[in-house]
């Protein structure tokens, strides 16, 4: 791994960080995930192989970035406070983009680190054909598990708007503790 796939390995994983604190959600919070996946994509993404179990393989690490986009957005917090929306990513989504963020890195390592003979091996045993099938599969996981998120946080915006009341003046909040 060169100095870029590092920085962009670890914005990939960060970016979740960003949404711990609760904030508003805005064109810059779909624009700065989009764009680092761009990024990646172009850069990364030569091709996608389509002999032998390529694209199983592909399909397989697309699919898994699909379930965990959506629940990440499942579980990101959307509110309304005076015509404004906000966002929140919880526990359980910021654990599930770590987690798919974060695999694409850790095999990268790993095969960087002596698992590339094992990942030859399971590729020539599955009719995997090439190592751009393996960088394909991981590239179009990262990219599915974001647009996915950002698809289910913007439809699940969209029905918060619908909910809020006519009244978007943010209900007063009332001290317990006296």
């Amino acid at each position: 791994m060169n100095t870029t796939d590092w920085i962009t390995d670890i914005a990939l994983v960060l970016i979740v960080f960003r949404q711990l604190r609760e904030g508003r959600l805005d064109r810059m919070s779909y624009l700065i995930p989009l764009g680092i996946v761009a990024f990646v994509s172009s850069h990364y993404l030569r091709s996608v192989p389509t002999a032998g179990n390529d694209l199983v393989l592909i399909g397989a690490l697309v699919a898994a970035g699909a379930v965990l986009g959506i629940a990440g957005g499942v579980y990101t917090r959307i509110r309304s406070v005076g015509g404004d929306l906000f966002i929140k990513a919880g526990a359980v989504s910021a654990a599930l983009w770590v987690l798919g963020m974060g695999a694409r890195m850790g095999f990268q390592v790993w095969t960087d680190h002596g698992g590339a003979d094992d990942v030859a091996r399971f590729s020539v045993t599955h009719d995997i054909t090439t190592g751009q099938a393996w960088v394909a599969a991981f590239v179009l996981m990262a990219l599915t598990e974001v647009v996915t998120r950002l698809a289910t946080i913007f439809v699940r915006s969209r029905m918060v708007e619908h909910e809020a009341p006519s009244d978007t003046r943010p209900a007063p909040v009332l001290d317990r503790t006296t």
